[in-house]
Protein backbone atom coordinates (compact mmCIF):
# COMPACT_ATOMS: atom_id res chain seq x y z
CA UNK A 1 0.00 0.00 0.00
CA UNK A 2 0.90 3.30 -0.73
CA UNK A 3 0.22 6.86 0.69
CA UNK A 4 -0.92 8.82 -2.02
CA UNK A 5 -2.63 12.73 -1.45
CA UNK A 6 -4.51 14.96 -4.27
CA UNK A 7 -4.14 18.53 -5.05
CA UNK A 8 -4.35 21.50 -7.68
CA UNK A 9 -3.36 24.79 -8.83
CA UNK A 10 -5.89 26.59 -10.52
CA UNK A 11 -7.82 23.03 -10.88
CA UNK A 12 -4.87 21.95 -12.65
CA UNK A 13 -4.69 18.48 -10.89
CA UNK A 14 -2.12 15.83 -9.59
CA UNK A 15 -1.83 12.63 -7.29
CA UNK A 16 1.45 13.24 -5.27
CA UNK A 17 3.65 10.36 -4.01
CA UNK A 18 6.38 10.30 -1.64
CA UNK A 19 9.46 8.11 -2.79
CA UNK A 20 12.57 9.11 -1.49
CA UNK A 21 14.76 6.67 -2.46
CA UNK A 22 13.33 5.80 -5.83
CA UNK A 23 12.11 2.87 -4.40
CA UNK A 24 8.98 2.50 -6.44
CA UNK A 25 9.43 4.07 -9.88
CA UNK A 26 6.28 4.35 -11.65
CA UNK A 27 5.81 2.74 -15.20
CA UNK A 28 3.49 4.06 -18.21
CA UNK A 29 0.46 2.18 -17.00
CA UNK A 30 0.93 2.67 -13.78
CA UNK A 31 0.62 6.59 -14.37
CA UNK A 32 -2.22 6.12 -16.44
CA UNK A 33 -4.58 4.29 -14.05
CA UNK A 34 -3.76 6.80 -11.06
CA UNK A 35 -4.95 9.70 -13.53
CA UNK A 36 -7.68 7.67 -14.77
CA UNK A 37 -10.93 9.80 -13.57
CA UNK A 38 -13.30 6.72 -13.70
CA UNK A 39 -10.94 3.44 -12.82
CA UNK A 40 -8.34 5.23 -10.62
CA UNK A 41 -8.02 8.55 -8.49
CA UNK A 42 -7.74 11.28 -11.78
CA UNK A 43 -5.91 13.91 -12.33
CA UNK A 44 -3.79 15.76 -15.04
CA UNK A 45 -0.30 14.19 -14.18
CA UNK A 46 1.51 12.47 -11.39
CA UNK A 47 4.34 14.14 -9.06
CA UNK A 48 6.26 11.51 -7.01
CA UNK A 49 8.72 13.58 -4.62
CA UNK A 50 12.79 11.79 -4.76
CA UNK A 51 15.63 12.86 -3.32
CA UNK A 52 17.49 14.79 -6.08
CA UNK A 53 20.83 12.54 -5.03
CA UNK A 54 18.48 9.06 -6.40
CA UNK A 55 17.52 10.87 -9.77
CA UNK A 56 19.67 9.95 -12.75
CA UNK A 57 21.34 12.71 -14.48
CA UNK A 58 20.85 15.33 -11.18
CA UNK A 59 24.25 17.09 -10.71
CA UNK A 60 22.30 19.61 -8.12
CA UNK A 61 22.28 18.80 -3.83
CA UNK A 62 21.43 15.41 -3.46
CA UNK A 63 19.33 15.83 -0.58
CA UNK A 64 17.16 18.86 -2.55
CA UNK A 65 13.43 17.23 -3.13
CA UNK A 66 13.44 16.60 -6.87
CA UNK A 67 9.55 16.62 -8.61
CA UNK A 68 9.62 13.82 -10.79
CA UNK A 69 6.68 14.81 -13.06
CA UNK A 70 4.86 12.64 -15.46
CA UNK A 71 1.89 13.46 -17.43
CA UNK A 72 -1.85 11.95 -17.60
CA UNK A 73 -0.46 9.29 -20.70
CA UNK A 74 2.42 8.25 -18.87
CA UNK A 75 5.26 10.41 -20.00
CA UNK A 76 7.94 12.25 -18.61
CA UNK A 77 7.79 15.72 -18.44
CA UNK A 78 10.62 18.49 -17.83
CA UNK A 79 8.63 21.18 -15.96
CA UNK A 80 4.95 21.75 -14.76
CA UNK A 81 4.81 25.66 -13.20
CA UNK A 82 1.16 24.52 -11.14
CA UNK A 83 2.63 21.15 -10.30
CA UNK A 84 5.71 22.82 -8.22
CA UNK A 85 4.06 25.49 -6.61
CA UNK A 86 1.42 22.15 -5.53
CA UNK A 87 4.40 20.30 -4.70
CA UNK A 88 5.92 23.16 -2.11
CA UNK A 89 2.65 22.75 -0.76
CA UNK A 90 2.91 18.93 -0.33
CA UNK A 91 6.48 19.08 1.24
CA UNK A 92 4.81 21.59 3.88
CA UNK A 93 2.18 19.62 4.67
CA UNK A 94 3.60 16.38 4.91
CA UNK A 95 6.21 17.33 6.93
CA UNK A 96 9.41 17.13 4.35
CA UNK A 97 10.61 20.08 5.24
CA UNK A 98 11.67 21.47 8.40
CA UNK A 99 8.84 23.57 10.21
CA UNK A 100 8.14 27.00 9.52
CA UNK A 101 9.89 26.92 6.17
CA UNK A 102 8.64 29.30 3.30
CA UNK A 103 11.20 29.13 0.65
CA UNK A 104 12.23 25.36 -0.75
CA UNK A 105 14.06 25.02 -3.66
CA UNK A 106 12.74 22.25 -5.54
CA UNK A 107 14.30 20.08 -8.52
CA UNK A 108 12.64 19.50 -11.76
CA UNK A 109 13.78 18.39 -15.62
CA UNK A 110 14.45 21.71 -16.56
CA UNK A 111 17.09 22.70 -13.33
CA UNK A 112 16.66 24.31 -10.41
CA UNK A 113 13.22 25.96 -9.06
CA UNK A 114 12.45 27.83 -6.12
CA UNK A 115 8.57 28.43 -4.57
CA UNK A 116 8.49 31.08 -1.82
CA UNK A 117 4.64 30.18 0.18
CA UNK A 118 3.46 33.68 0.59
CA UNK A 119 1.30 34.80 3.88
CA UNK A 120 -1.50 34.51 2.18
CA UNK A 121 -1.52 31.22 0.57
CA UNK A 122 -0.28 31.06 -2.75
CA UNK A 123 2.86 29.77 -4.01
CA UNK A 124 5.03 32.09 -5.74
CA UNK A 125 7.71 30.67 -7.74
CA UNK A 126 11.06 31.18 -9.79
CA UNK A 127 10.53 30.10 -12.97
CA UNK A 128 13.49 30.74 -14.66
CA UNK A 129 14.34 32.57 -17.87
CA UNK A 130 11.83 31.78 -20.68
CA UNK A 131 13.01 32.09 -24.11
CA UNK A 132 11.03 33.07 -27.46
CA UNK A 133 12.67 31.64 -30.36
CA UNK A 134 11.45 34.05 -32.41
CA UNK A 135 11.55 31.06 -35.51
CA UNK A 136 8.12 31.03 -37.30
CA UNK A 137 5.68 28.17 -36.55
CA UNK A 138 2.06 27.41 -37.45
CA UNK A 139 -0.71 25.97 -35.27
CA UNK A 140 -3.80 24.32 -36.64
CA UNK A 141 -6.69 23.15 -35.36
CA UNK A 142 -9.08 21.79 -37.32
CA UNK A 143 -9.95 24.14 -40.68
CA UNK A 144 -8.25 27.23 -38.96
CA UNK A 145 -4.63 28.18 -38.68
CA UNK A 146 -2.89 30.86 -37.20
CA UNK A 147 1.22 31.89 -36.38
CA UNK A 148 2.50 31.09 -33.19
CA UNK A 149 5.00 32.49 -30.97
CA UNK A 150 7.20 29.54 -29.68
CA UNK A 151 8.30 29.61 -26.42
CA UNK A 152 10.66 27.90 -24.19
CA UNK A 153 10.30 27.64 -20.18
CA UNK A 154 11.60 24.30 -19.80
CA UNK A 155 9.18 22.50 -22.02
CA UNK A 156 8.31 23.72 -25.07
CA UNK A 157 5.04 25.75 -25.96
CA UNK A 158 3.52 27.54 -28.84
CA UNK A 159 1.16 30.40 -28.02
CA UNK A 160 -1.50 31.69 -30.54
CA UNK A 161 -2.58 34.77 -30.02
CA UNK A 162 -6.17 35.80 -31.16
CA UNK A 163 -8.18 39.33 -30.60
CA UNK A 164 -10.90 38.39 -28.21
CA UNK A 165 -11.98 36.52 -25.13
CA UNK A 166 -14.81 35.36 -27.11
CA UNK A 167 -11.91 33.61 -30.02
CA UNK A 168 -10.77 31.76 -27.30
CA UNK A 169 -14.02 30.33 -25.79
CA UNK A 170 -15.45 29.35 -29.02
CA UNK A 171 -12.43 26.62 -29.76
CA UNK A 172 -12.78 23.08 -29.70
CA UNK A 173 -10.25 21.92 -28.01
CA UNK A 174 -11.20 18.60 -27.56
CA UNK A 175 -9.33 18.27 -30.91
CA UNK A 176 -4.87 18.27 -30.55
CA UNK A 177 -3.62 20.91 -32.30
CA UNK A 178 -1.31 20.45 -35.36
CA UNK A 179 1.66 22.80 -35.71
CA UNK A 180 4.41 23.21 -38.31
CA UNK A 181 7.36 22.29 -39.04
CA UNK A 182 6.21 19.69 -37.32
CA UNK A 183 10.71 19.50 -37.10
CA UNK A 184 10.15 22.15 -34.12
CA UNK A 185 8.75 19.91 -31.48
CA UNK A 186 9.84 16.56 -31.87
CA UNK A 187 8.80 15.61 -28.65
CA UNK A 188 5.30 17.31 -28.88
CA UNK A 189 4.40 20.74 -27.58
CA UNK A 190 2.30 22.40 -25.25
CA UNK A 191 -0.57 25.21 -27.65
CA UNK A 192 -1.91 28.14 -25.61
CA UNK A 193 -4.81 30.43 -27.08
CA UNK A 194 -4.24 33.70 -25.51
CA UNK A 195 -6.36 37.07 -25.69
CA UNK A 196 -5.77 40.32 -24.14
CA UNK A 197 -8.28 41.14 -21.42
CA UNK A 198 -7.55 44.67 -19.99
CA UNK A 199 -4.28 46.14 -19.54
CA UNK A 200 -1.69 43.96 -18.29
CA UNK A 201 -4.27 41.26 -18.67
CA UNK A 202 -4.38 38.02 -20.95
CA UNK A 203 -7.32 35.08 -21.10
CA UNK A 204 -5.60 31.67 -22.00
CA UNK A 205 -6.95 28.19 -22.84
CA UNK A 206 -3.99 25.75 -23.51
CA UNK A 207 -4.27 22.01 -24.92
CA UNK A 208 -1.22 20.02 -22.87
CA UNK A 209 0.91 17.28 -24.78
CA UNK A 210 0.28 13.86 -23.29
CA UNK A 211 -2.71 15.05 -21.73
CA UNK A 212 -5.38 17.47 -23.81
CA UNK A 213 -7.00 20.51 -22.57
CA UNK A 214 -6.49 21.46 -19.10
CA UNK A 215 -7.92 23.78 -16.59
CA UNK A 216 -4.62 25.62 -16.52
CA UNK A 217 -1.01 25.22 -17.01
CA UNK A 218 1.72 27.07 -14.94
CA UNK A 219 4.23 26.99 -17.17
CA UNK A 220 1.85 28.12 -19.94
CA UNK A 221 0.83 31.32 -18.42
CA UNK A 222 4.38 32.03 -18.13
CA UNK A 223 4.77 31.50 -21.82
CA UNK A 224 1.51 33.74 -22.80
CA UNK A 225 2.72 36.53 -20.30
CA UNK A 226 6.09 36.19 -22.85
CA UNK A 227 4.35 35.80 -25.30
CA UNK A 228 1.83 38.76 -24.56
CA UNK A 229 4.72 41.14 -23.57
CA UNK A 230 6.55 41.00 -26.49
CA UNK A 231 3.76 41.60 -28.94
CA UNK A 232 2.58 44.68 -26.89
CA UNK A 233 6.57 45.79 -26.76
CA UNK A 234 6.63 45.70 -22.89
CA UNK A 235 9.42 43.11 -21.88
CA UNK A 236 9.14 43.72 -17.79
CA UNK A 237 6.37 43.96 -15.60
CA UNK A 238 3.01 42.02 -14.37
CA UNK A 239 0.48 40.04 -16.31
CA UNK A 240 -2.57 38.52 -14.81
CA UNK A 241 -3.49 35.49 -16.84
CA UNK A 242 -6.73 34.30 -16.20
CA UNK A 243 -7.67 30.55 -17.01
CA UNK A 244 -10.65 28.11 -16.89
CA UNK A 245 -9.33 27.14 -13.27
CA UNK A 246 -8.52 30.57 -11.72
CA UNK A 247 -6.01 33.30 -12.31
CA UNK A 248 -1.99 33.57 -11.80
CA UNK A 249 0.30 36.28 -12.28
CA UNK A 250 3.22 36.15 -13.74
CA UNK A 251 5.95 38.63 -12.99
CA UNK A 252 8.94 39.65 -16.15
CA UNK A 253 12.11 41.40 -14.76
CA UNK A 254 15.36 41.00 -16.28
CA UNK A 255 14.85 38.13 -18.78
CA UNK A 256 13.55 36.45 -15.63
CA UNK A 257 9.52 35.32 -14.71
CA UNK A 258 7.69 34.47 -11.52
CA UNK A 259 4.77 32.58 -11.08
CA UNK A 260 2.58 33.49 -8.19
CA UNK A 261 -0.88 30.95 -7.92
CA UNK A 262 -2.86 28.91 -5.26
CA UNK A 263 -1.98 25.45 -4.64
CA UNK A 264 -4.09 23.17 -2.25
CA UNK A 265 -3.73 19.60 -0.98
CA UNK A 266 -7.34 18.49 -1.09
CA UNK A 267 -7.40 14.68 -0.14
CA UNK A 268 -5.27 11.96 1.29
CA UNK A 269 -5.55 8.41 1.05
CA UNK A 270 -3.98 4.61 0.61
CA UNK A 271 -3.19 3.36 -2.98
CA UNK A 272 -3.58 -0.72 -3.32
CA UNK A 273 -1.63 -2.80 -6.31
CA UNK A 274 -3.15 -5.47 -5.53
CA UNK A 275 -0.41 -8.40 -6.54
CA UNK A 276 2.14 -5.96 -6.24
CA UNK A 277 3.26 -2.88 -8.34
CA UNK A 278 2.40 -2.94 -11.96
CA UNK A 279 -1.01 -4.59 -11.42
CA UNK A 280 -3.92 -1.98 -13.47
CA UNK A 281 -6.53 -3.20 -11.48
CA UNK A 282 -5.50 -1.56 -7.87
CA UNK A 283 -7.48 1.05 -5.77
CA UNK A 284 -7.83 3.68 -3.80
CA UNK A 285 -8.95 4.12 -0.80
Amino acid sequence: MVQFAKGHGTRNDFVLLTDPDDREPLDVEQVRHLTDRRGGIGGDGVLRAVRGGHVPGWDGDPDAWFMDYRNADGSIAEMCGNGVRVFARYLVEEGLVPAGTTRIPIGTRAGLRVADLLPDGRVRVWMGRPEASGEPVRVTLGERSWPAAAVDVGNPHAVVLLDSAAQVAELDLTRAPAWEPASMFPAGVNVEFIAPAGEGRVTMRVHERGVGETESCGTGTVAAATAAATAAGRNEGTWTVTVPGGEVEVELAGGEAWLTGPAAIVARGVLEWPGGPGRPDGGAT
